[in-house]
């Protein structure tokens, strides 16, 4: 999807860098062949009337509107359409063409309706700004149609307002199928279509469906594309049309979305696709689209609240008095319990500046390294595998990469859910003709979907992830389709050497691992064939390959793929993880975790931290601090007595539930910073309200690596921003850190960190974005990673051994459960339950399969108790194929699904990754929410309680 790529309306500049000279309005103009007359005209300032015409889909000359002469051609051909030639000699104004353009635009208004002054989109209305382009003022013919009526007459076309988001007015459609290409070039989920003929055309959603009950995913780009207000945001109905705009970055996912924030005054009406946002091209999703909401939600604290005892009331108290309580508490459990008894968790929802106060408050405030991130439990296998094999703990791909790419394996992740923006880009490049190969447990949409069919879907039974790959491998050795080349000129000959004898041992093979993990072994040779042979390979992975007891293996796997076959340091190949939350990059690139700084340097090195002591002023230690499993199990010990936990919300989102919350409860200070009393707060002491991003400065780094500035479009509704807060707690505290602004944490966080040395504020205003390493090896960046070799030297093969998890199915739990997110909710839904995404996502649902709930006496919708070795639950079931017999699939977006309770404390050998993606379960009926559920609503309750409120649910 390259929108801002586009150099014409609809049809692309061509690659080649041939000019061609021709005239328009009799100016001389040279532009690349392929350009378009109407962007030719653009370029020297002529804009050609139009109303199909959209830089966000290709040309359709359907209009009429952008009608132009071409000397020595006859007729009068759409502009948007017809390619520049050398020699033409175009004219743009003429009396023929105005009174076409004007005969056009009166048939137009002829059938439309006469409410313009009161419109929601009065100034904002491509059909009236064209009205007065053309100059037409009166219209001749009779105005007795449908359009016509009052909306209150039983012959007006009823509107649809069933989205909550915005409204679909049929009366106001002029049938320029913008909003039907933008579904399906731009989105690529193809649910608009035009119904009807003649003046009885209008847009349909689906087959005379609701939009709220078609296949739309609420992407917004038919909104976006729409030149009238067809469509229109209900947000501008209510609040008026914006009167400014500021450029800044979506805080869902790991794609990074650039948005518009267009306000009126310091109200925010929407946010709009930035077209020349690099990570998303001008798209956007339901979420970062309209999912803004809980910014301004009536459950938001926004005062300071301590208590001495979790199970007291809150008392809302000034910050002054909030920051004092919580440094007295902690310098009192330090002097009793020593230096190390306590720590703090830096969050990937948080700015990049944010992050790095966070930890360097820790490392030299706190005097300890036990700093850890929630990147800990989705993506410290990435960081691990990706370091050892290529020597970054990085992806290696820009997003764009995706359109040179012939070959795509998605292999634990589910873009058009996880990554929907990105998904749309994949999903485009796949209708162009790329080939698909699918990885996954369930049949995500992605193995069939509208226009798009995987050519291969390995269902893979959970936790088989390193046997699956290296059998991937086991063809590609034994077969002959290594590049030989690239691996005697780039990675250590005697490794590679090593691994393929490894590989080639018979246990390896796909008749050996295809019938262990549940797949044929044909497809198996089949996708490894296609994956060696069929040009340009990318592979993206998600949480399905990091969250699992062999989760850094493999990465490391996945990593000798890409080298075996050469699909490394070039645009369309490479190893990309998608993260999940939209600084979890970030969040590990500042020094979260509590063995490296900044930069992934290790605390041990004596050069590096003597860096850092002499810039900050105080002794760091060099030894490693404790990660957040044991944080809590030292907590349930008696030795780790507090934790400042900044946007995360650890008892919801890490697994084992009852384990993280025996932790907290054995601490005598748990301060949380958020937006709103999340379940981790039930155990807190200490409450410091947070901004959400629309009040941020600083930047975020998405998964590709760019950096991107977040500006703050209103003031901080608590009375400071998060970066803020962190310099009074740590004054508090005795350490002093002084900036006047983000951008001095970014000139600091250059100064110590290599791969950041180039990043200022200002270089990103003038350049948009950057992805790292900038330096001055690359001061431009460094979209492609590893172009003429890897970062350290050579590149490392690593023996795979697949080692079972030693979470077993059996009598007692005969199914595997694995988890997983949903377009419409993002991580543990604190901010999207908080919005009108609900619709879609009322409950956390069991995805069982027929066969599997026929056994059990289970239909759909029912009550079900789902029970492991670690604990139970209850929600209702969803029966479907999309998962196989003997698997069963939840979300965790909904607290009160309690899903964590089930999985186990089983984590990944290198990283202590939570191995969420396999748990053994059994699966029965049930009669509504368990008992543990109860009574742990009720706690919440009444840990909610906030002296002269109201005692009600934050959920």
């Amino acid at each position: 999807m390259t929108l801002i790529h586009e150099t014409d309306f609809g049809t692309p500049a061509s690659k080649s860098e041939k000019l061609v000279t021709l005239t328009i309005d009799g100016q001389s103009i040279s532009v690349p062949e392929g350009t378009s007359i109407m962007r030719a005209a653009m370029e020297m300032g002529t804009k050609i009337p139009k109303l199909c015409a959209t830089d966000m889909v290709d040309a359709f000359g359907s209009c009429r509107l952008c009608l132009v002469e071409i000397e020595g051609r006859p007729g009068t051909p759409a502009s948007c359409t017809t390619p520049v030639s050398p020699g033409l000699n175009v004219k743009t104004q003429t009396p023929r063409l105005k009174q076409l353009r004007k005969g056009v635009m009166e048939l137009y208004i002829s059938d439309h309706p006469l409410d313009c002054l009161t419109c929601a989109a009065n100034g904002d209305c491509e059909l009236q700004d064209m009205a007065g382009a053309v100059g037409l003022r009166e219209v001749r013919y009779g105005m007795d149609g449908a359009n016509h009526f009052k909306p209150d007459s039983p012959l007006a076309m009823p509107k649809d307002e069933s989205n909550p988001y915005f409204t679909y007015d049929p009366a106001k459609c002029i049938v320029c199928s913008r909003c039907v290409r933008a579904c399906e070039e731009v989105q690529g989920t193809f649910a608009l279509t035009i119904e009807g003929r003649g003046f009885d055309s209008r847009v349909s959603p689906g087959q005379h469906e609701a939009f709220l009950d078609s296949d739309c995913v609420s992407c917004g780009a038919c909104v976006q594309a729409c030149p009238t207000a067809t469509l229109q945001e209900k947000s501008v109905i209510e609040i008026g049309q914006p009167e400014h705009s500021v450029v800044t970055t979506c805080a869902y996912c790991g794609v990074g979305c650039a948005f518009k924030a267009e306000m009126r005054g310091d109200e925010l009406v929407r946010m709009v696709p930035y077209k020349d946002g690099k990570a998303n091209r001008g798209h956007s999703c339901v979420k970062g689209r309209f999912a803004w909401g809980y910014a301004t939600h009536k459950e938001r604290i926004l005062s300071p609240m301590i208590r001495d005892s979790i199970d007291q009331p809150w008392r809302e108290v000034g910050w002054q008095e909030a920051i004092g309580f919580a440094a007295n508490r902690l310098k009192a459990i330090q002097a009793r319990y020593g230096r190390d008894s306590i720590g703090g968790i830096t969050s990937s929802r948080c700015t990049n500046e944010e992050t790095f106060l966070v930890q360097k408050l820790i490392r030299a405030g706190f005097g300890t390294n036990n700093v850890d991130t929630c990147a800990r439990v989705c993506h410290s296998p990435t960081g691990y595998g990706l370091k050892t094999t290529f020597g970054t703990s990085a992806g290696t791909q820009d997003f764009d990469s995706v359109e040179h790419t012939d070959v795509v394996v998605v292999i634990g992740a589910n873009p058009t859910d996880g990554h929907p923006v990105f998904a749309s880009r994949l999903k485009k490049r796949l209708r162009q003709g790329a080939k698909l190969i699918v990885i996954d447990p369930r049949r995500i949409d992605l193995v069939k979907s509208p226009h798009i069919k995987a050519e291969v879907h390995l269902p893979l039974l959970p936790g088989t992830n390193v046997a699956i790959v290296t059998a991937l491998a086991h063809v590609i050795v034994t077969e002959g389709l290594v590049d030989e080349v690239f691996v005697r000129e780039r990675c250590d000959w005697a490794e590679f050497q090593e691994w393929a004898a490894f590989l080639s041992e018979p246990r390896n093979s796909p008749d050996i691992v295809g019938p262990m993990a549940g797949v044929e072994p044909d497809a198996i040779r089949h996708a490894a064939r296609l994956f060696a042979t069929g040009g340009n390979g990318a592979i993206y992975y998600g949480l399905g390959v990091t969250e699992h007891s062999q989760g850094t293996t493999t990465v490391m796997a996945i990593a000798n793929l890409a080298m075996a076959t050469g699909n490394i340091g070039r645009p369309g190949v490479g190893v990309n993880p998608l993260r999940g939350q939209n600084n979890v990059q970030g969040a590990c690139d500042m020094g979260s975790f509590p063995h490296e700084f900044s930069g992934y340097r290790h605390v041990s090195d004596d050069a590096t931290r003597q860096m850092f002591e002499e810039l900050w002023g105080v002794p760091l230690s060099g030894d490693p601090g404790l990660r957040i499993p044991n944080m809590l199990d030292a907590a349930v010990d008696g030795s780790f007595k507090g934790l400042y936990v900044q946007g995360e919300d650890i008892l919801q989102s890490d697994p084992n539930t009852h384990h993280v919350a025996a932790g907290l409860a054995a601490m005598e200070c748990v301060i949380v910073q958020d937006l709103f009393l999340n379940e981790t707060a039930n155990y807190a002491h200490v409450f410091l309200p947070g901004c959400t991003f629309l009040e941020k400065d600083g930047t975020f780094t998405n998964a590709e690596r760019r950096i991107q500035r977040v500006r703050r479009v209103m003031a901080p509704k608590n009375g400071y921003a998060d970066w803020e807060v962190t310099l009074l707690l740590a004054r508090a505290m005795g350490f002093e850190m002084d900036y006047a602004h983000p951008s001095q944490i970014m000139d600091e966080i250059a100064k110590v960190t290599p791969s950041f040395k180039g990043v200022s504020y200002q270089r990103l205003e003038e350049m948009g974005s950057i992805q790292w390493p900038c330096n001055d090896k690359a001061p431009l960046g460094t979209p492609v990673m590893h172009i003429d070799g890897f970062v350290r030297g050579k590149g490392k093969f690593v023996i795979t051994e697949y080692i079972p998890t030693e979470e077993r199915t059996g009598a007692r739990f005969p199914l595997l459960l694995t988890t997983g997110r949903i377009l419409s909710q993002y991580n543990v839904g604190a901010q999207t339950r908080r919005t009108a995404n609900v619709v879609w996502h009322e409950e956390d649902r069991l995805e069982i399969h027929p066969h599997d709930a026929e056994n059990r006496g289970i239909c759909d919708g029912d009550w079900i108790k789902l029970q492991s070795r670690s604990g139970e639950t209850a929600l209702r079931a969803l029966i479907t194929d999309r998962v196989a017999p003997g698997v069963v699939y939840t979300t965790f977006h909904h607290p009160d699904t309690q899903a964590n309770v089930i999985t186990t404390d089983y984590s990944d050998w290198a990283t202590n990754c939570p191995e969420y993606k396999v748990t053994a379960v059994q699966v029965s009926p049930s009669n509504g929410p368990t008992p543990w559920q109860q009574e742990y609503e009720a706690q919440a309750q009444r840990s909610r309680r906030i002296e002269g409120h109201a005692v009600e649910a934050a959920e």
